[in-house]
């Protein structure tokens, strides 16, 4: 049975030198808004596209959007594939060079226009926007473009424009959100000409179908090389690289995910990206940046949602009347209307800030990921919940019976997965609250030199929320500080205002757990999600507040509305934002935390009694020896 190798000294030399080289250089929103400085400026003025660039990108969207109206997700959905057809077409319009700059045969769109260019090929089916997306977004083209050498990009990116898929190889069956465990080994040649690879990669996203892959594997330490895990790009036709198998899932039918084995597989030295041990800061900074893939997916999926729920809500009627305008349902369409407006914001947002590149993208991505993510899948199961049985049966089988074949529970099942592609809500919880609670340690650190320069009983004195008192406004009324009236924003200033105390209040909450529980705060899991899931709030209002301000400069009519959907969200996340800070201090995680031990210590099994367990015996996770395949290759190419 294969091993993870441990983690080796040179290991952690790369990951805290990755750690290093990955600090905040630049200013973050984000980042202050959780440590109570609420930095508007940053934001507003809304950042924009150069208005040549824009006119690029409204010239293709057209031209996508024209080709989109003749394709048939329901096509992809029966038949469990994207017809290569389809990715031959979206080649010809240079729909896999979005992000690609135009000195290497790409259309060099801003991230405002990649994300409306997935939110169209997604609208067809979400299997098209995982593949253009997990191509551009984590493939080869943005760690060459962000790591390679000049002959790397020249040599790679036009390819990736013209349409040679790729994929990006992280997970291994032993390895999930722990990098730094791979075992895929990378063996450098005598000659120091070559790498040898072996090992086995899980859920290989275009994988089947990849003509490139960027793999991260461990090189070994040894005189001349420094080792960790360092990336590479590959030829996905090299000998000895075999698809064993090509995954299926609940939804993404199309999706090309497979298990992909490498024995002895042969890279030039010259195709690695970066330095030896430099394969985990690639692979998390690749992340950073196609994490925005996913937002603008969400987002174009409420815009599907919204349409769908306003028709339906109109015809529909119960009881003498539109079931719209029964409150139950009313209810529901306002959240929909309202988050779908929020995840647009978001998206723009973030992209735009990406764009400019004045600010640390990395946390704006993670809340946008994980907050888009969480509210599409909600409502999309409001969708069906207002469709009822028509929600829940497929579009095939209505249109069988003569009705629309809308694809609601199709939905459904295609969004769950952005709860876990690309950082599951657990691990984005987890890095947005270490982000968010390592300035907090400095500060306790601050406390702990206050205490050490007095006696004990001027220790007393000093407790950590009198110290937090003075250090708190020091923190968060620092050069640039918007005036806090924000009367430009008309009725959205009260929000704002809100988001200004709620932000205050937020850091006061999570210095207040850092001094209970110290060092163990990591463990308080609970505690840490609810504070990341306040600040993910108060950015999405920021968000939708400021867009709806430059809608209203760019065309008061459409501005007005949008100001109405703006405090409609806000007025939502209001509730949210107290009832997470009331359940900061006042929920059951003690009781939970005791629950899940004795369930795991075998105490209830007496529980499970009763239903019958027909799935076969075999190990929960499987095991992949290093070795020559024994099964066929899977692998095929679309274009």
């Amino acid at each position: 049975m294969s091993k993870t190798a441990p983690v080796t000294e040179v290991e952690a030399r790369a990951v805290a030198e990755a750690a290093r080289e990955t600090t905040w250089a630049k200013p973050s929103f984000a980042k202050d808004l959780y440590l109570g400085k609420f930095r508007l400026d940053l934001v507003h003025p809304h950042p924009r596209v150069p208005d040549e660039k824009a006119a690029k990108g409204a010239a293709f969207l057209q031209r996508l959007k024209a080709y989109c109206e003749t394709l048939d997700g329901q096509v992809i959905e029966r038949e469990a594939r994207i017809p290569d057809e389809y990715v031959k077409g979206f080649a010809s319009l240079g729909a896999f060079g979005m992000k690609i700059p135009e000195e290497y045969g790409g259309l060099g769109l801003s991230m405002v226009d990649y994300g409306r260019g997935l939110m169209l090929a997604g609208s067809v089916h979400p299997s098209i926007g995982a593949l253009l997306s997990a191509h551009q977004s984590i493939g080869v083209p943005e760690p060459v473009k962000m790591f390679g050498t000049e002959e790397q990009k020249r040599e790679f990116l036009p390819r990736c424009a013209r349409g040679a898929i790729s994929a990006f190889l992280l997970t291994e069956p032993d390895v999930g959100s722990d990098p730094a465990r791979l075992s895929m080994s990378a063996i450098p040649t005598e000659d120091g000409s070559a790498y040898v690879l072996d090992g086995v990669k899980l859920w290989t996203t275009n994988g089947v179908v990849a003509e490139l892959l960027v793999v991260m594997a461990r090189v070994p330490e040894s005189e001349g090389h420094r080792g960790g895990v360092s990336a590479f790009v590959v030829e996905a036709d090299a000998p000895g690289i075999t698809v064993e198998n090509r995954n299926s899932f609940m939804g993404l039918r199309g999706i090309e995910n497979g298990v992909t084995r490498f024995h002895q597989v042969v890279v030039p030295a010259a195709n690695r990206l970066g330095r030896e041990g430099q394969g985990l800061k690639i692979a998390l900074t690749t992340l950073n940046t196609g994490r925005l893939s996913i937002p603008a997916m969400c987002a174009g999926a409420g815009k599907w949602c919204l349409k769908v729920a306003r028709e339906w809500s109109k015809e529909r009627e119960q009881w003498g009347r539109p079931i719209g305008r029964h409150a139950a349902i009313a209810h529901k369409i306002s959240f929909i209307a309202a988050t779908s407006y929020a995840l647009e914001s978001i998206l723009e947002l973030s992209a735009n800030i990406a764009d400019e590149g004045e600010l640390d993208i990395r946390l704006e991505a993670a809340i946008a990921k994980l907050f888009a993510s969480e509210m599409s899948w909600q409502m999309a199961d409001e969708l069906v919940q207002i469709r009822g049985g028509r929600g829940y049966e497929t579009a095939e089988s209505l249109a069988a019976r003569g009705e629309r074949g809308v694809p609601v529970e199709q939905m459904l099942r295609d969004l769950r997965i952005n709860r876990i592609f690309e950082g599951s809500t657990e691990i984005m919880h987890l890095f947005i609250a270490r982000e968010a609670v390592d300035t907090h340690l400095q500060a306790a650190g601050e406390l702990a030199n206050v205490h050490a320069s007095m006696g004990a009983k001027a220790k007393s004195a000093v407790k950590a929320s009198d110290f937090y008192a003075s250090w708190l406004p020091r923190l968060a009324v620092g050069k640039g500080q918007v005036p806090r009236s924000y009367s430009e924003f008309g009725d959205l200033a009260r929000h704002l205002r809100f988001v200004e105390r709620s932000s205050r209040k937020l850091a006061r909450n999570t210095f207040y757990g850092m001094a209970r529980w110290q060092a163990k705060l990591e463990f308080r899991q609970g505690f840490l999600a609810r504070v990341v899931d306040i600040g993910a709030e108060l950015f999405a209002m920021t968000a939708a507040c400021v867009r709806a301000e430059r809608l209203r400069q760019e065309d008061p009519e459409r501005g007005a509305a949008a100001y109405d959907l703006a405090a409609a969200f806000c007025e939502q996340s209001r509730v949210r934002v107290k009832d997470k800070f009331t359940r900061l201090w006042h929920n059951s995680d003690s009781s939970d935390d005791a629950m899940a031990r004795r369930v795991l210590d075998g105490k209830y099994v007496w529980l499970e009694d009763g239903v019958l367990h027909l799935y076969p015996e075999a190990p929960w996770i499987a095991h992949w020896e290093p070795g020559p395949a024994q099964k066929d290759n899977l692998a095929r190419r679309m274009i």
